[in-house]
């Protein structure tokens, strides 16, 4: 394995899972239905459960402690993702803010007018819009190739014209992994006046993206595949969310907090976010000058991806010397994200449960990534084993995956 430009001992001692006793010898690698929580969050978490559980923004201190400590979230992500703090917005799920989205649009848009969806996301960023069709809305589908799993840039070109309003897509997918070019997505989409609205929730743990380079209107993930609390954070261009009809209440229609989230998750949860930026930080320090990055969350970016193929390189050279086995999506690193699934003869779910034997955490199934297994010759109820990592992963618990799948994959 490559030199790390991260030392796990000081990743890992962020984390109070890796001291919990009853995870000890669990290598977890189930990262991309969730990642363990940040003491940097947990901490802030805590002291707002603590301190300031009351109706925030009131005239009491603490009262104004608690609306002070979710505005610095909302800062705290925008400066992360290099946008201005309008841009931000919290919901209970990204499954429950595409749905509102979804809402949205469907006031928005006219009848003939055209949106492209694709088969390789997760359904909560294709079903969404999919119902806009009820409304008299064309729905055109960006087909992956059935043999990769890849979406080509030459397939979106052959829909795209002047009709399409919207592209959604995913940054990468939760069972493909490949990283797609957001960058010229977006700039397909502005070419004949569409918006885009780009799933990032498998590839944020990885390094949230600068969106002001990528140029999406639209970019939502989730909070506690973050390393932070069970919500969904979605950022949107400030003059697309005022020209969007309101979904909240009506006194509110100039709010762009709550025009877009009606149901907004717990106060502390959005203050405790504040966390997953302060970690990101933690992470520049840690790696110190064996990355480059214009700022901390660049050069948290650039470390958490470098980590990551480093310990991806030894897992896929052993699954292409398997014969039997199908790896989903690019079998190079550095191209995707460390979200590894693999077709196999017995379902996902099966393999999984003989994993636990070997005190490997991993998932079986569709991981609501149907279409795209349906497009791959695979049956949705028969799955796939997906073994997704992260940057705080350790070397051994890539060994350690790797003894069992030899010992459970004759």
């Amino acid at each position: 394995m490559t030199a790390l430009p991260l030392d796990p001992a000081r990743i890992r001692a962020q984390f109070p899972a890796f001291a919990e006793p009853s995870l000890q010898g669990q290598a977890f690698f189930e990262n991309a239905g969730g990642s363990y929580t940040s003491q940097a969050v947990l901490t802030k978490l805590d002291h707002y459960y603590r301190a300031t559980k009351v109706q925030p923004y009131g005239v009491y201190p603490a009262s104004r402690d608690a609306g002070a400590a979710m505005d610095l979230s909302y800062q705290r992500l925008a400066q992360a993702l290099n946008v201005t703090a309008d841009w931000i917005h919290f919901g209970p799920s990204s499954s429950a803010n595409t749905y509102v989205l979804g809402s949205a649009f469907a006031g928005w848009l006219k009848p003939g007018d055209a949106i492209i969806v694709t088969n390789q996301d997760h359904e909560a960023n294709t079903g969404a819009w999919r119902k806009l069709a009820k409304v008299g809305v064309e729905i055109r589908e960006w087909q992956v190739d059935p043999q990769t799993g890849r979406l080509s840039l030459s397939a979106l070109d052959a829909l795209l014209d002047r009709k399409v309003k919207l592209i959604a897509a995913p940054h990468c997918s939760n069972v493909a992994a490949e990283i797609n070019p957001i960058a010229e997505i977006a700039a397909r989409a502005r070419s004949v006046g569409a918006v885009t609205a780009i799933d990032g929730v498998s590839y944020a743990p990885h390094g949230l993206p600068d969106l002001a380079e990528l140029g999406a209107d639209i970019y939502f993930f989730s909070a506690y595949k973050v390393y932070g609390p069970h919500q969904g954070i979605m950022a949107i261009r400030p003059e697309l969310a005022l020209a969007l009809p309101n979904q909240g209440h009506y006194f509110n229609d100039t709010k762009l907090r709550y025009r877009l989230t009606p149901a907004g998750p717990d106060h502390a949860q959005i203050a405790a976010c504040s966390g997953i930026v302060d970690y990101l930080e933690a992470v520049a320090t840690i790696a110190g000058d064996n990355v480059e990055g214009a700022d901390p969350f660049r050069r948290a970016h650039a470390a958490m991806r470098a980590q990551e193929v480093a310990l991806a390189t030894p897992l896929l050279d052993y699954l292409r010397q398997k014969n039997a086995i199908r790896i989903i999506g690019p079998d190079d690193p550095a191209s995707r994200a460390p979200t590894i699934a693999l077709g196999l003869a017995e379902p996902g779910a099966a393999v999984a449960a003989r994993l636990a034997r070997h005190g490997v955490m991993a998932a079986g199934g569709h991981f609501y990534a149907y279409r795209l297994l349906e497009a791959l010759g695979i049956a949705p109820d028969h799955g796939v084993l997906r073994l997704s990592f992260v940057h705080y992963t350790s070397p051994e618990e890539v060994q350690q995956l790797i003894a069992a799948l030899d010992a459970e994959l004759k």
